[in-house]
């Protein structure tokens, strides 16, 4: 938010100058409640072309040489920042209006406002947060209402991510969000601990069961910051209409601050699905390099198993997504999955963020070569026709 000169405190520092006297005015302290917004816009092209438009296995950056709005984000916040020893609320409210609105949708919340339209609306956020100081100095803080999940090393929020492209963890093998409750108990200064209760994976005002979930995990913050791991997991009947078998969707994502400019992020996933005695697990290993101040280059590599052909799947349908975690069937016969498959991935690219004036907050370009393969020799791409993809994207974050 802009703040406004004043004048007559001006005339004072000056005065005050001139007299030899120190300038020890303070300062308007920041505004604790904050609107603030990025527009993201992106395409990926695809030298194959297949005709059902689709690059498989891939949601965010799903159409093939096809400039898409994937978001315009209204964020209102007001965010913890407690005091030693004091009680603090914030809330969070996120509008979302974009093409990767399609796959981030809750249900009962925007579930159904698909039609054929390629952009959609969401409400990818909606919480409360209170922080209470007790128990350690650290306290305890909850976040009540519609969350994003804490796993995996990639968000939706496109302003944390290197790649514009996501891996096959985050898009088969974490959830997207949350709807009930999460407490954070900061344990120490190094220990955090997560546990809460929810409707279940990308649910909300409606459920696809009549049973809840548990997310949880630890977190720790080691050698000042430079080394974190985070360890979590959500547990819980998923399946339509199926109240018993359990889904697992674990990660252990950690962050580490090699040097100055160079930094490292392992994530690791295993996914579990006891009603179809499915299992997924996978590796992606980033590294980014700072180059100056205004560049940065990365490469990140990834290898997913989908033992079963349960996880990974391209929807071509705009409102498929939902019909699937509806329990409804997918209406498209272009959407479809790869089967028994062992994805590899390969993404190099980079971040190019000049300086830009007020009120753009920044700009970020992050131009990419990614190569896919199916390793055990399956044809999952360009229309179940072959064993490899080649893509090059690129898309340009405006934050305001």
């Amino acid at each position: 938010m802009r703040q406004l000169f004043n004048f007559p405190l001006a005339l004072c520092l000056a005065a005050a100058a001139i007299a030899g006297e120190p300038e020890t005015a303070s300062l308007t302290p920041e505004p604790r409640f904050k609107i603030s917004g990025w527009v993201d816009n992106g395409i990926t092209f695809n030298p194959a072309s297949p005709a059902d438009n689709q690059n498989f296995g891939r949601f965010f950056d799903d159409r093939v040489n096809e400039p898409l709005l994937n978001q315009l984000v209204i964020n209102f916040e007001r965010a913890l920042a407690p005091q030693p020893g004091q009680f603090d609320w914030g809330f969070k409210l996120q509008f979302m209006y974009g093409s990767d609105a399609r796959f981030i949708h809750s249900l009962g919340l925007f579930s159904n406002t698909a039609g054929t339209s390629i952009v959609q609306p969401d409400l990818p956020e909606a919480y409360l947060s209170l922080h209470f100081p007790f128990i350690s100095e650290g306290g305890l803080d909850l976040k009540l209402g519609k969350f994003v999940t804490l796993e995996g090393a990639e968000t939706i929020d496109p302003r944390t991510n290197f790649f514009y492209s996501h891996t096959y963890i985050f898009d088969f093998g974490i959830p997207f969000n949350h709807t009930g409750g999460l407490a954070i108990f900061h344990a120490t200064k190094w220990l955090d601990l997560y546990s809460g209760i929810t409707r279940g994976v990308n649910t909300s005002i409606e459920d696809n069961n009549d049973n809840v979930s548990f997310p949880g995990g630890v977190g720790l913050n080691l050698l000042d910051g430079k080394l974190t791991i985070l360890a979590t997991t959500s547990i819980g009947p998923e399946t339509p209409n199926d109240n018993h078998d359990q889904r697992y969707l674990n990660c252990i994502t950690t962050t580490w601050k090699i040097t100055d400019k160079l930094t490292s992020i392992t994530d690791l996933n295993y996914a579990r699905d006891d009603g179809t005695d499915a299992d997924a697990y996978g590796i992606a290993q980033y590294f980014t390099c700072a180059i100056n101040s205004w560049l940065t280059a990365g490469i990140r590599g990834e290898v997913f198993s989908d033992q079963q052909g349960f996880y990974v799947v391209s929807f071509a349908n705009t409102h498929d997504p939902m019909r699937a975690l509806e329990g409804e069937p997918t209406i498209d016969p272009r959407t479809v999955g790869g089967g028994h498959t062992t994805y590899g991935a390969i993404t190099a690219g980079v971040n190019i963020k000049p300086t830009m004036a007020k009120p753009i907050s920044s700009l970020n370009i992050r131009p990419e070569l990614r190569y896919d393969r199916a390793l055990n020799g399956t044809h999952p791409f360009n229309q179940s026709s072959d064993v490899d993809q080649f893509t090059v994207g690129v898309d340009c974050i405006l934050t305001f």
